[in-house]
């Protein structure tokens, strides 16, 4: 029998009743838990089994015990209950805007940490809204955002559509870098533009060449690939040259898996991207998207000022070109 069904025979009331009955022990002690009289809840017991069919009581002990059939209706009831409260929540957060779901679409350069932070915190606060995160490159952001297929993103500089709002976020710093054992990590000093150009470059690029030309290409020859964390692997593999988020080679550098390398042509902060919040005009946001864009807004800048203490208590040691 299904639980909608099973509340045409008895009430919630009898439920929450005998929930309270399991975890206090006695029906006096539920009885003073639920402000109620013990004969009143005595009589909720023996009118529920009646209906039930089924003895959920042993009484031959002077504190009457769950029979075994009892603790699988008490485990039944907790269902129920936590089933209608559920249900009162959702139609009181609908009475007040609530959204049924949120769409959230972010670059692949936005910090995973921050993301999953986020993430954990919108599913305590919001646990009856549904969440869809989805990741793209460049360009895939606002296009998403503009199909309507997520409402709020998180876009680089390059990736902004024309007519979106925009809302700062946090600063991306792009770091060179390549293997040790890569050419290009033995060199000291700035490398020259004429050193690289003979150099396999790994490229994050937009699929088909759609979207946004290619950025800080300075290699003649370029190995294209359509995702970071793939780019990430083959420049730790050797295979290559590249900028990469400073959030995500940290680890690496420090414990020399790869290496930083100075471009000759670039200075020091030319590669810092600044993601933005990126939704339409005409998006009107309940409580679940307020409450998102305000928080992206606090995550990144909570792991800004961490990535900033980090590298303060970090021991400096001589860049290798």
């Amino acid at each position: 029998m299904r639980w909608w069904e099973v509340l045409e025979t008895f009430t919630l009331d009898q439920l929450r009743a005998l929930i309270a009955v399991s975890e206090e022990g006695s029906f006096s002690a539920a009885a003073r838990k639920l402000h109620r009289v013990q004969s009143a809840v005595s009589t909720a017991m023996a009118n529920l089994e009646t209906q039930l069919g089924v003895a959920l009581w042993d009484r031959s002990t002077k504190i009457p015990r769950l029979t075994e059939q009892g603790h699988a209706v008490v485990a039944a009831a907790r269902k129920v209950c936590t089933e209608v409260d559920g249900l009162r929540q959702l139609a009181a957060g609908m009475v007040a805007g609530l959204e049924a779901s949120v769409s959230l679409c972010v670059d692949m350069l936005f910090p995973v940490p921050a993301l999953v932070a986020l993430c954990k915190q919108f599913r305590d606060e919001f646990p009856s809204v549904d969440l869809r995160v989805d990741t793209q490159a460049m360009t895939g952001v606002s296009a998403r955002v503009i199909e309507g297929r997520a409402t709020i993103g998180v876009a680089a500089p390059m990736g902004v559509a024309p007519g979106l709002e925009r809302k700062l976020l946090t600063a991306i710093q792009m770091v060179p870098v390549a293997a040790p054992g890569h050419p290009l990590g033995a060199v000291r000093g700035a490398i020259s533009t004429a050193r690289l150009r003979d150099e396999i470059q790994l490229v994050l690029s937009e699929l088909h060449g759609e979207g946004h030309p290619d950025q800080a290409v300075l290699s003649s020859r370029t190995w294209r690939v359509r995702d970071l964390h793939t780019k990430h692997a083959l420049l730790r593999a050797g295979l290559g040259w590249g900028n990469l988020p400073e959030h995500l080679v940290r680890d690496d550098l420090r414990e020399r898996r790869l290496v930083k390398l100075r471009v000759e042509a670039w200075g020091e902060d030319e590669h810092t991207l600044y993601l933005s919040a990126v939704y339409r005009g005409d998006a009107t946001f309940g409580p679940a998207h307020r409450w998102l864009l305000s928080q992206l807004e606090h995550l990144c800048l909570r792991d800004a000022e961490r990535a900033a203490r980090s590298a303060a208590r970090r021991p400096r040691r001589r860049e290798r070109g």
